[in-house]
């Protein structure tokens, strides 16, 4: 009962963040990666924010066996960067700058982005259940033999 009540405050927590933040306006988010038209910086503060709120919050989960509420400690991710964080990053960031939305904005804008909002969140649930099979076609090419 407490996770699920912990689990829907962060999510609020990050929903009120991503509104507030203009991460749900897709003008402003492409209008951070316009670098070469009318570039709009503001975003980068979100970033700093982000990441310097997960800088303190892994520094001190370091130092923790469990979380406040008592469930083990997720291990931290590994260091490794490979084909599938690589590919996985640019599909988001393709993603992110041909329609403006990554996942959580995308969810958020539902409430008020007409269609269009209700299409992109379509599509990347589509996008999110064919990725399996291409993680699975890239597996087979590096195990198949070598024609020689």
């Amino acid at each position: 009962m407490m996770r699920n009540f912990f689990a829907f405050l962060s999510g609020g927590l990050f929903g009120a963040g991503l509104l507030v933040a203009g991460m749900v306006d897709t003008r402003k988010v492409q209008g951070w990666l316009d670098v070469f038209g009318e570039w709009d910086p503001t975003l980068a503060f979100v970033l700093a924010g982000a990441v310097g709120v997960m800088m303190i919050a892994w520094a001190f989960a370091k130092r923790r066996a469990q979380t406040l509420i008592g469930l083990p400690m997720p291990e931290a991710p590994p260091k490794l960067v490979d084909r599938n964080l690589v590919f996985g990053s640019l599909m988001f960031g393709v993603g992110w700058g041909l329609a403006g939305l990554c996942p959580g904005p995308a969810l958020g804008s539902l409430s008020f982005g007409g269609w269009q909002g209700w299409l992109f969140v379509l599509a990347m649930g589509m996008g999110m259940a064919i990725a399996p099979m291409f993680k699975e076609q890239l597996a087979r090419l590096d195990t198949a033999p070598e024609d020689g």
